[in-house]
Formats: structure tokens, sequence, C-alpha cells
């Protein structure tokens, strides 16, 4: 991890924002100790146990690994950290104190709290060990083991959908707190957050973050409380005439990297998919499948099942989830898609 000063040194400004809001400032708490009182008065670190699924870190505080002061990987983390899902979504207000405009370092923020789509790419980093169990600027305390990230501007409490173009991985995360504060750095994620997008031991990657909206919300909790339909497939013809004015509309998932097998055209190879629609008629199906054609080379072969009353419109195959991801991650934002990737 290179966790930079600017970046991490203001996660502590979780509470502090707070207190900026009110035009006055603070200085963070300082972390609980992990060293063990010697009867000489001296101390020593505790053991930090090397879990073989984890990158091999140096330890906080060991001087080593660029991290800023006394931030780092926590000693002891919990098992199995890979496999902790992502943030449980759900639509709640928006917290007054939170999203009020404030000042650091003379620059002047003004968090959103229109509903607005937001999509940016920039640089994401972790923070750790230093800010684990401090207040963040919700009020709620900072557990690095859980899907959450500090964010400028994005509503407090939000959700956002997070992807490394790097790896290809994504994650969900809760945005529950403030920063980064630096004009290349987009988003600091949590330990755990990073470990599943890739970075962790590198300390940060470029990444996508896109926000998640209320409708999209919306979609997601529908989405898992929907009976799963069983997909046929549907031939198509490519000579069907497009219905003018027809709107792409894309149905969201609770992540772009569905864990489970989902269906994809039949004529095809198994493999990574995108699903880039859902239509409730085929021929509007066939009008978003136009509408695609000329980012064919990067989505590959087009092609529509139909699921119950339902015609998806998939792009693939690709050979991996990441690249997958990438070219989700790439496609333009005017077409108006959210891709979602699934295994065939």
């Amino acid at each position: 991890m290179r966790a930079p000063v600017d970046t991490v040194a203001m996660r502590g400004l979780g509470l502090a924002v707070l207190l900026t809001l009110a035009a006055c400032g603070t200085t963070p708490h300082k972390p609980a100790s992990t060293n063990v009182p010697l009867p000489s008065g001296g101390k020593v670190k505790s053991p930090v146990r090397q879990d073989p699924t984890l990158p091999a870190l140096p330890a906080a505080g060991s001087g080593r690994g660029g991290y800023y002061k006394d931030d780092g990987p926590g000693e002891n983390p919990p098992a199995n950290l890979r496999d902790v899902p992502d943030a449980e979504v759900r639509n709640e207000p928006y917290s007054t104190r939170s999203n009020r405009p404030y000042v650091v370092f003379g620059k002047t923020y003004t968090p959103i709290t229109d509903n607005e789509p937001f999509k940016q790419k920039g640089t994401g980093t972790w923070y750790g060990k230093k800010f684990h169990g401090q207040r963040t600027s919700s009020g709620e305390i900072y557990d690095m083991y859980k899907m959450t990230a500090a964010h400028p501007t994005l509503p407090i409490p939000s959700y956002a959908r997070v992807t490394s173009i790097d790896s290809g991985e994504q994650v969900i995360v809760r945005v529950n707190d403030r920063g980064p504060f630096h004009a290349t750095r987009v988003i600091d994620v949590s330990y755990t957050a990073a470990l599943k997008l890739g970075f962790l031991g590198k300390g940060s990657h470029q990444v996508v973050v896109e926000r998640l909206l209320p409708a999209d919300i919306d979609a997601i909790l529908a989405a898992r409380a929907a009976p799963k339909p069983v997909p046929s497939v549907v031939a198509i013809s490519i000579d069907t005439p497009p219905e003018t004015g027809a709107v792409v509309q894309p149905e969201v998932s609770t992540q772009m990297d569905a864990t489970v097998a989902a269906p994809a055209p039949a004529a095809l190879s198994s493999g990574y998919y995108l699903q880039l629609g859902a239509y409730s008629r085929a021929d509007n199906a066939e009008t978003g499948r136009s509408r695609l054609a000329p980012y064919a080379a990067a989505l590959g072969t087009l092609g529509v099942v139909q699921a119950g009353n339902l015609f998806r419109l998939y792009g693939g195959p690709f050979s991996s989830r990441a690249e997958a991801a990438r070219a989700a991650a790439n496609l333009p934002e005017s077409t108006g898609i959210k891709p979602i990737v699934i295994e065939r």
C-alpha cells in the first residue's frame, strides 16, 4: 500500500469534517495502541498473523510499505475476507449534517444531494488500521473489514459500484465518509474492498466509480425478491425494423460481476457475457442491439435471449470476468447502458 499523506491523513477527518461544517477544526483521535507494554516501560509490536490467502504486507508502523505514519494492515484480520459480500444496499434518507458544503485545504466541496447519474474515473486508494474504530462523517464507526468507502461529494449515506480498470474486479460499497482530498484520487475504500478489487498490495488502482441511484437500488431489491424465470432461447431476425424512439432499458444487478450462471445465446460458446439490456418486447431488444452495433468490436457478438417475459440483450463471450468488466467500463456513457457481467 502506498497511502498518500493527503489522502490517508484526512481519513481521520470523518469526524473533523463534520466540525468543519460549523467552521471549526479538530484533530483526529489517536487510534487505540496495539503495543504491549513491558515491565521496563518499553513496547514491543504485537505479532502479525500471516494469512496465506492475503497479500504479504509490511506491518503498520514498521516504517516499510509506503504507509502514512502508522496506517496499514491490522493484526489478525478475520478469515475469508475474500468472501465478504458487497454492501447490502437499501434506500435511506441522506444525512443533513453530512451533506452540507465544507472546506478542506482551502477548497470547498459541495456534496451531491440530487438524483442525477454520477460516474468518474481516477485513482482509488485504501485506508486501514489508523482509522479502524474511529467515527466516520456519517457517525458510523469505521470497520476496515466491511465494504465501505469515503468520497468527497457522493451523498452520505449512499452506495457506489467501484470497478478496478487494472484487475477488472468490481464491488459495491457503502459511502459513509469524506475523502480523499487530492485532485487525482477519487475514492478511498476499506481494506476488504481493496482486497477484492485487487490492489491491497499495490496500494492503488485506476478505478471507475458509479453511483447507485435510488431507482437502481429499487431495481436491485426487486430483482432479489422476484422468482428466477426459466430461460428459453428466441430467434430474432436481424432484419426486424427497429421501433422509432425505442429506449434501451438496462436491468440493474447487485453487482456487475454475477457469481451464478446466467443465460446467454445458445449459439455462442460458454464464457463471460455482458447483459446490456432487458426489454418487454422483442423488437425493442433488436433496437437496442442495433444501437450498440457500432461498439460490437469491443462488446463481441450481440444476441438476444428470452427469459420469462423479458428479452435480454447480451454481448460476448469474454475469456475472463476481468476482460468482460473492462469492456463494460469502457462503454461510452452516452449509450446510457449499465452492463452486468454474467457467466454462462
